[in-house]
């Protein structure tokens, strides 16, 4: 005789509780919105506004701004400051010295101006000074870090290598594309446009346009 294969659970099946189970599709979807309401609900409040506990802790917190929940990596804050309407997105990694508790130089190790528009899954990783001007948009997954690794040595590997703090700005205005990098000792200028997936490891002029890796100038905006 052949053998019968077992039937497999729905996926509805598989939820803990299987809460769905005998659910006519329309309840599952009545289900399902109530879930992501429910979500969206907590999300809204779980963000970190100003006046919350969690805001007080950074140096400085404008008025209207928001980071949304939830964040990815966030720690530092004593050195870091945010300036008035500013937003920064899901899942968003932002921090200040290499661990939670570490004594900083100062209280400014990372700068957030007003009005900034930064994607989710983006990361600021400051050791030293990282300035974002006001104005500046970044689409996701955007890196941005004033500290890289070391290849001098052969023989330690290369995550235990670090070369010396260089200060990074990024200039009011300017937009960075979706996973665009700015490593240490960069200065991306006013008005500029970073394409998507560049590389920037050279400053750039004001009210350009840069693309590639290395980030390379291919044009030029109109100035105001």
């Amino acid at each position: 005789m052949l053998a019968l294969r077992p039937r497999l659970p729905s996926p509805w099946q598989l939820v803990p509780g299987r809460m769905t189970e005998g659910l006519r599709p329309s309840s599952r979807r009545n289900r399902a919105d109530l879930f992501l309401s429910a979500y969206e609900w907590f999300a809204q409040r779980a963000a970190i506004m100003p006046g919350s506990a969690r805001a007080d802790r950074f140096a400085a917190y404008g008025e209207g701004s928001i980071i949304c929940f939830p964040p990815t990596a966030l720690f530092g804050e004593q050195g870091i400051r945010i300036g008035r309407d500013s937003l920064l997105g899901p899942h968003f990694s932002l921090s200040a010295g290499m661990v939670p508790g570490q004594k900083l130089l100062n209280d400014q190790i990372v700068t957030i101006g007003d009005r900034c528009m930064l994607g989710r899954n983006s990361s600021i990783v400051g050791h030293l000074e990282i300035i974002i001007e006001d104005d500046v948009f970044f689409g996701p997954n955007v890196y941005v870090t004033d500290q890289n690794h070391s290849l001098e040595s052969g023989d330690i590997p290369i995550g235990r290598q670090s070369s010396p703090e260089a200060p990074v700005r990024i200039g009011a205005g300017s937009w960075l594309g979706t996973n665009a990098v700015v490593l240490p000792g960069v200065t991306v200028g006013r008005h500029v446009a970073v394409g998507a997936g560049a590389v920037v490891t050279k400053d750039i002029p004001d009210n350009s346009v840069a693309v590639g890796s290395p980030a390379r100038v291919v044009g030029e905006r109109p100035s105001t």
